[in-house]
């Protein structure tokens, strides 16, 4: 079994779905909730979860919260290498969901922005794993530097290499060209529909894919409530799975952290991409029906 090492953000999410129509600058009725979260601390609970093995490299805070989160890793089977940061906070997310379903998130980063190079363990970085890595680690300047090191780490090593986008507004801000850059030679790119337009300019997400195929071999693009399609540059058409239906939707928030949580395995296998897709919009299904084990870290 293919060792994952992950590395990006880890987070306290506060869920506030509310229950009718927002009434701005006034008061409207929500079920708020604390969990943990993080692109890359979701990925690498769910990868656990699921059975695989799995490394999370990140930076906590010295609170209750971080140590809260630290110890729901370990709980879940990640091998857990948090570097606890003495002067800032665990990262925290506000997750606003409309009575309709739609999230909006205001994201401090924390303690996430202050990872650095010193804090990758060298022995996680070996020949024979794979490296994913969260976007977000990417995007903020304060912890770029780690990201581009772990980047380094691993091709060094001959491990295999994936990377999410993370978040389009993000990543629309820190610019298209520079995220590409960044990233040139990765192996596998996870982005959903949103994020590929963002790096390409092409609304459909079968031509943006087809772009990004330019600055990586495998291109997987997330497409909500219609599954997911997978492309490299030797075929002429792109591999479409659709999602699978969902009876009830309890909270969409962390779904496409749990989609990439169930493609990796398929692929690190060698399973054909439609496999990989299925396991992926299975695993993003059972997120957003919150069935079984869910983690929200």
């Amino acid at each position: 079994m293919t060792r994952v090492v992950v590395v990006g953000d880890l987070m306290t999410d506060a869920v506030a779905r509310a229950r009718f129509p927002l009434a701005r600058a006034s008061d409207t009725p929500a079920i708020v909730t604390m969990h943990g979260g993080g692109s890359g601390a979701n990925i690498a609970s769910w990868l656990a979860v699921e059975g695989s093995e799995v490394a999370f490299i990140g930076r906590r805070g010295a609170d209750i919260t971080g140590r809260n989160r630290d110890m729901e890793l370990m709980g879940y089977g990640v091998d857990a290498r948090l570097v606890m940061d003495p002067e800032r906070p665990t990262g925290t997310c506000v997750v606003l969901v409309t009575h309709k379903g739609e999230r909006t998130m205001l994201s401090d980063p924390g303690a996430n922005a202050a990872l650095s190079p010193e804090d990758l363990p060298r022995d996680l970085f070996t020949q024979g794993g794979h490296l994913h890595m969260s976007g977000y680690t990417l995007i903020c300047e304060g912890s770029r530097d780690a990201g581009l090191a772990a980047l380094d780490l691993a091709r060094r090593a001959g491990m295999s290499i994936s990377v999410d986008c993370a978040s389009s507004a993000p990543v629309e801000r820190t610019g298209a060209e520079p995220f590409l850059e960044w990233t040139h030679g990765v192996k596998l790119l996870f982005a959903n529909a949103d994020q590929a337009k963002v790096l390409t300019g092409r609304e459909e997400p079968d031509a943006a894919a087809k772009v990004l195929t330019a600055w990586f071999p495998q291109v997987v693009v997330k497409l909500n409530k219609e599954g997911a399609l997978w492309y490299t540059n030797s075929r002429s058409e792109p591999v479409r799975v659709p999602a699978e239906t969902v009876d009830r939707v309890v909270d969409g928030t962390g779904a496409g952290d749990a989609f990439a949580a169930g493609f990796l395995p398929s692929w690190l296998n060698g399973k054909p991409p439609s496999d990989a897709l299925a396991a992926g919009n299975a695993l993003a299904a059972k997120c957003i029906a919150n069935l079984g084990a869910r983690p929200r870290l």
